[in-house]
């Protein structure tokens, strides 16, 4: 009889019946714990990669905001630069002495008209959308004053004339003004 104990024992351990415990205890979930895995600590790795990634690009701006920026200055660069050019031409044309002689005379107010009109056209074609408003509102006015001033000029409306003479002013405080903005 100590025989069929224990083969009786041997089949309880080999293949035990199911009880009502057993069945409960493995219908409860496991605890699932990860531990340091290679595939979570990579996992970690690349969060904490993006989340930087997209700290620094909030941070830095959208390209858009960066090629807005971009275009913004090389507008304004080019915009001064044609100032200058415009401002200087105004200025040696307009100045310009070859004497006496009538038709010398005539030609350098003819030259002076056409780089007041021209100029004033050269300085707004130079004027786009990534212009600064703070500095394409002063060119406008100076590029529109330029032209007042050059076709009444070739309407021979002599610069003693009060109208004339306050756009000759008025031209003057905005050549000034963007001066001082494209230093």
């Amino acid at each position: 009889m100590a025989d069929d104990t224990k083969d009786v024992a041997d089949e309880a351990e080999v293949s035990p019946s199911p009880s009502r415990e057993h069945s409960a205890v493995s219908r409860v979930p496991q605890k699932v714990t990860v531990g340091r895995s290679p595939v979570a600590i990579a996992a970690l790795a690349i969060a904490v990669i993006a989340a930087g990634l997209a700290a620094w690009a909030l941070l830095k701006g959208t390209p858009e905001t960066t090629a807005t920026n971009q275009l913004t200055g090389d507008s304004k660069t080019r915009v001064c630069n044609v100032f200058a050019t415009v401002s200087n031409a105004v200025s040696i044309q307009t100045h310009a002495d070859l004497g006496p002689d009538p038709v010398a005379e005539k030609a350098v107010a003819g030259n002076a008209r056409l780089a007041l009109v021209g100029g004033g056209e050269y300085l707004l074609n130079s004027v786009d959308s990534g212009t600064p408003r703070e500095l394409a509102d002063p060119v406008r006015k100076f590029a529109y004053n330029l032209q007042d001033i050059g076709l009444n000029a070739l309407a021979e409306v002599p610069y003693s004339d009060p109208i004339q003479a306050a756009r000759l002013r008025d031209g003057e405080a905005s050549r000034l003004q963007i001066a001082d903005l494209c230093k």
